[in-house]
């Protein structure tokens, strides 16, 4: 049945896919992005798009106007590196900003909001790994401690005024329109510099290992999520651990990178290996990855060449 979500943070990188994979249900897709790292040419046509901030009073005339059932929530401060030099600055944005956007599903009846968690910033250095959700919770970095902070609302929002949750815990998410000049995103921002035949920087030994998966396997996980899974956090991954070193190889055989790359010290607040236990999402969700590491970071490259979009920084 088609039902109206509200999708913050639509028009960037995750959420515009997110976009796209409820669209391709049917749903009716309304998006709110300040398009202060989003880009309009990422939203799809038929979901009309709300410019404004979640911190800004026009978020109620948003949820007011639109009514919707579901709200996927993805619109946030990205960057660990921002956190560290900004924490207030983060938490305005992770915190606060998430709090309004519970306060309108309360205050405008939403059935269920689906989180846009961290499966790695939040678990710290891992105890044990694969991660599973009991995991505990030891963040590295501000941006880590918000994402916990948020997860801790949704439990009391759901006892107090019947707002259903799923927390969605990304893995190192990739893919098409993933912003090569940005601060996130291993994958875009050596595919990207390698197009431009630009140096590669890779911080530390990059002996570091990160579970890697898929964007269009994220947003495949969001629809699943809209109508099973009530109440729970999902790690979302593909429970296999590369290192950047081996992301580095695998792209300069892609786009014919010849150069070695150049290497820089390990910056604050990242853990040093993650992968994650993704069984919960695969037996309460049905879901599980479907793209190989091979083919997405084929099909991320090739999207970068059709794009033209040229590294900047």
């Amino acid at each position: 049945m088609a039902e109206r979500v509200l999708v913050t943070g639509g028009a960037g990188f995750i959420g515009s896919h997110v976009v796209d994979a409820m669209l391709s249900e049917g749903h009716d897709v309304v998006v709110v992005d300040n398009l202060e790292s989003g880009e309009r040419e990422n939203v799809h046509p038929d979901a009309p798009i709300v410019e404004t901030d979640l911190r800004a009073p026009a978020l109620s005339q948003v949820f007011q106007e639109h009514r919707p059932r579901y709200v996927c929530h993805l619109a946030a401060q990205a960057s660990i590196t921002k956190s560290i030099r900004g924490p207030l600055v983060d938490a305005d944005a992770n915190i606060v900003g998430s709090l309004n956007v519970l306060e309108e599903c309360r205050k405008s009846g939403v059935e269920k909001i689906l989180f846009s968690s961290s499966g790695g910033a939040m678990y710290g250095e891992p105890v044990k790994l694969p991660c599973n959700e009991e995991h505990p919770v030891r963040p590295l970095s501000p941006y880590g401690a918000a994402k916990a902070a948020v997860e801790l609302y949704l439990p009391i929002y759901r006892g107090l005024y019947g707002l259903k949750y799923s927390a969605m815990r990304y893995a190192n998410v990739y893919g098409p329109r993933q912003n090569p000049a940005g601060e996130a995103g291993v994958v875009a921002i050596f595919a990207g510099r390698m197009l431009d035949g630009q140096p590669v920087f890779i911080n530390g030994s990059g002996e570091q290992e990160r579970d890697f998966i898929y964007v269009e396997d994220i947003a495949r996980a969001n629809v699943r999520a809209l109508t099973s899974g009530d109440d729970e956090a999902f790690n979302l991954g593909s429970g296999v651990g590369t290192s950047v070193n081996e992301i580095f190889e695998q792209l300069s055989t892609l786009t014919h990178y010849a150069l070695s790359p150049e290497h820089r010290p390990q910056p604050d607040g990242e853990v040093f290996k993650i992968v994650l236990n993704t069984e919960k999402a695969r037996n309460v969700l049905g879901w599980q990855p479907r793209v190989s590491l091979e083919e997405g970071l084929s099909r991320t490259v090739e999207s970068l060449r059709d794009s033209g979009q040229k590294v900047t920084s």
